[in-house]
């Protein structure tokens, strides 16, 4: 697997499926791991948080999930393959999971997103076995109670939802002790699978126009949607970094 820079934020050249095998192979190794569902604004936060850059560093899958990756892979005479939404991704685990007989706990939210996706995806893949769902927090202080909840349920997958950082950095610091073998931060997934928010038309996730569906959705977001400006103006002046 090839994973390579962009502004100094690690990215794994993968296509969904080759991410789906990776899964299925780190299950079976049953070693706790990190994947990180990263965007354009994924980099622009690591660039001013150390921790949260170190998390990402260390994840053990960096998903490029966003159309910004791939097209400053090319401007830097590098190759992402494809985009792996999140949600996509979290799908494409939910279906080999119906068959495998792998657990999932679903983390974060809002209040009843978390059940509701849940039920969702059971409706979705029959034989899903979802072990548990929690809201949560990612205060540190309610660290012990939420990890106890995850452990009780033996989840083997653990998707957290409660967006950059809050999320990565929850599994970078609690990951072991909850004896998942797999977690992934998954943003907005949830409240896309449970149906609270809705997913831009194919021509607009084909086109890269995702983000703009979203924000005409979401309006509170045009603060966080400045990182894409950003991001592009910092791509264009960054020179080649060299593969990992």
């Amino acid at each position: 697997m090839t994973r390579i820079e962009i502004l100094g934020v690690p990215v794994d050249a993968v296509t969904e499926p080759q991410a789906l095998e990776w899964a299925v192979q780190a299950l079976a190794n049953g070693r706790p791991r990190q994947v990180a569902t990263v965007n354009p604004e994924f980099v622009m936060r690591a660039r001013r948080d150390p921790e949260f850059a170190a998390a990402l560093r260390r994840a053990d899958l960096c998903l490029p999930d966003g159309a910004g990756l791939l097209w400053a892979a090319r401007r830097q005479q590098q190759s992402l393959p494809s985009r792996i939404a999140g949600v996509d991704f979290v799908r494409a685990l939910a279906r080999a999971g119906a068959t495998r007989g792998w657990r999932f706990f679903l983390l974060g939210a809002e209040p009843g997103v978390a059940e509701a996706a849940g039920l969702a995806l059971c409706r979705e893949y029959p034989g899903l076995q979802v072990a548990g769902t929690l809201a949560g927090s990612p205060d540190v202080a309610m660290d012990p109670v939420t990890v106890g909840a995850v452990r009780g349920s033996r989840a083997d997958i653990l998707l957290v939802a409660y967006g950059a950082p809050a999320q990565d950095l929850w599994i970078a610091r609690n990951l072991p002790a909850t004896g998942a073998r797999l977690a992934i931060g998954v943003g907005g997934a949830l409240d896309f699978i449970a149906g609270r928010t809705r997913r831009a038309p194919r021509w607009m996730q084909d086109r890269g126009l995702e983000w703009l569906h979203r924000l005409a959705q979401q309006p509170w977001r045009w603060r966080r949607m400045l990182a894409l400006p950003h991001f592009v103006m910092r791509v264009m002046v960054e020179r080649r970094p060299s593969r990992t």
